[in-house]
């Protein structure tokens, strides 16, 4: 199979600057305002984006030391497989989170409710929207126990304490 690469197209500036501090989703990072650094190569592609009230931002967990196939997620002491997990702990370290637009001034993307370590590289931006992005009947499995912990819940210590995983292929 070929090689698959990513360049960034800017950069996520927050107040994170050590994964200890972070919320562990959107949810729990409501009114954390950061921004979107573009490069200046990609600002034309940021025509109309006023437009929209909820950005997707799909980027890369650049500090992740690795993955496992079977991890602990947040909100659970339980092993599960990583692809029922929303941890950066992954095979293709990859995130994505909806944040708010606020403003946009040239290349900058003024935003919130931002779960996004300060530095990290921005590989892509879609716009939200609910007609495509909204889902019903929807099943969330494990996390129906402790959803009423997600919007006050923050790093428990989990980066910090598997920071020696181990690549497993």
């Amino acid at each position: 199979m070929e090689d698959i690469v990513f360049h960034p197209i800017g950069i996520i500036h927050s107040e994170y600057k050590h994964t200890k501090d972070t919320p562990i989703q959107p949810a729990s990072g409501m009114g954390t305002s950061g921004s979107v650094e573009i490069l200046p190569e990609y600002v034309d592609g940021l025509q109309d984006i006023g437009g929209f009230s909820h950005l997707i931002l799909i980027y890369h967990f650049n500090r992740s030391p690795g993955y496992k196939l079977k991890v602990k997620p947040f909100l659970d002491k339980n092993l599960h497989g990583v692809f029922s997990t929303r941890t950066p702990f992954r095979p293709n370290p990859i995130g994505l989170s909806v944040v708010k637009l606020n403003s946009r001034n040239k290349n900058i993307l003024e935003i919130e409710n931002i779960d996004i370590l300060d530095g990290t590289p921005l590989f892509d931006i879609k716009p939200f929207i609910p007609d495509f992005d909204a889902v019903e009947n929807v099943k969330i499995g494990r996390v129906t126990k402790s959803r009423d912990k997600i919007s006050n819940t923050l790093n428990d210590g989990r980066f910090e304490s598997e920071s020696k995983i181990i690549n497993q292929k």
